[in-house]
């Protein structure tokens, strides 16, 4: 195994507490925007569905982060867990972001397969958008950065 490889624990096979902590560190990942930290939960060869979009390996990963972001400004995340099994894990999110001075809300979900290293080798995401106006947004932290700890999450929200 290569240092680009390192085991990422927690590592499967997940019971409910290693499972919130893989979602909550990938929460905070993703909310730091920095597609380079972002990329070493998964396998070099990670395969992904984001959207419409399928993507393999880690350089397009990183490409595909980093317009993303450009794109979506003030972005912030609030991740869930829905399920889990021995090496899966199934994940509900929302994310807001302001695109072009319109700010949305995202919804989505993701079903992330893991190898025995703890990386994630297979990512599918689907996810639909939602205008809202400024004064609806929930995820009001600094950014970049991880949700503050006191910040509610999903269900804190009313799940909506």
């Amino acid at each position: 195994m290569t240092d680009v490889e390192a085991p990422r624990p927690p590592l499967p096979p997940f019971t409910r507490e290693t499972a919130l902590r893989k979602v909550r560190a990938a929460e905070d990942a993703w909310n730091s925007r920095d597609p380079a930290r972002v990329v070493l939960a998964y396998t070099i060869d990670s395969e992904w569905r984001n959207r419409d979009t399928f993507l393999s390996g880690r350089p397009a990963i990183v490409a595909f982060l980093a317009e993303k972001w450009r794109r979506e400004e003030e972005y912030r995340l609030i991740k869930e867990l829905w399920a889990y099994t021995d090496n899966r894990i199934a994940v509900r999110f929302q994310y807001e972001c302001r695109t072009n001075g319109q700010w949305l809300r995202c919804y989505g979900n993701e079903l992330w397969e893991f190898a025995a290293n703890g990386l994630m080798r297979r990512r599918e995401a689907s996810i639909n958008d939602v205008a809202i106006n400024e004064d609806q947004r929930r995820f009001c932290w600094d950014t970049p950065g991880p949700r503050p700890e006191k910040h509610p999450g999903l269900i804190g929200l009313g799940g909506r």
